[in-house]
C-alpha cells in the first residue's frame, strides 16, 4: 500500500464513488461549497485541540485536514502534490543572501527583496487546465 497521502485519499474516493477528476475542473458551487464545509469543520477540530487537546488527538485532526485537502484538489483535478511543490519553491525565495530570514514579531518568516510568487496558475495549466476568459 503506497503511503502518498495523494494515492491514499485517491484510493478513498474511488472505493466510496466519491469524484476523482485527473484534469483540473471546475466543479459546480454546491460541490465546492461541500467541500469547504468539510475543510472548515477540520479546521476547527485542529483549533479546538489546540486549545484543549492532547498531542495524539491534535496528529488525529492535522491528519484529517490534509485527507480532507487532497480529497478537494482531487475532487477538482489538482494535482496537490505539484502545487505544493511550487509554493515550496516560492516559500524557499524568502531566504535573503547567505540565508538571512526575516520574521516578524510572532516568528513568522516574511516575504524578502528576493521573494518570487508562486505561479499556481503555471502548474494547473501542466496539468492540462484551461482557464475559462477572466481566470
Amino acid at each position: 500500500m503506497s503511503s502518498s497521502p495523494a494515492e491514499l485519499v485517491r484510493e478513498f474516493h474511488r472505493a466510496f464513488g466519491l469524484a476523482a477528476r485527473t484534469t483540473p475542473t471546475e466543479v459546480s458551487p454546491e460541490l465546492a461549497a461541500h467541500r469547504g464545509e468539510l475543510l472548515a469543520e477540520e479546521v476547527a477540530e485542529v483549533a479546538e485541540v489546540e486549545v484543549a487537546g492532547p498531542l495524539d488527538r491534535l496528529a488525529h485532526e492535522l491528519a484529517d485536514v490534509v485527507y480532507i485537502a487532497y480529497g478537494t484538489a482531487l475532487v477538482h483535478g489538482i494535482d496537490l502534490d505539484q502545487v505544493i511543490a511550487e509554493i515550496h519553491r516560492s516559500n524557499m525565495t524568502k531566504l535573503g543572501p547567505g540565508g538571512q530570514v526575516s520574521r516578524r514579531a510572532d516568528g513568522k518568516v516574511l516575504k524578502g527583496e528576493h521573494y518570487e510568487a508562486p505561479d499556481v496558475a503555471a502548474v494547473l495549466r501542466r496539468q492540462g487546465w484551461a482557464p475559462r476568459d477572466g481566470d
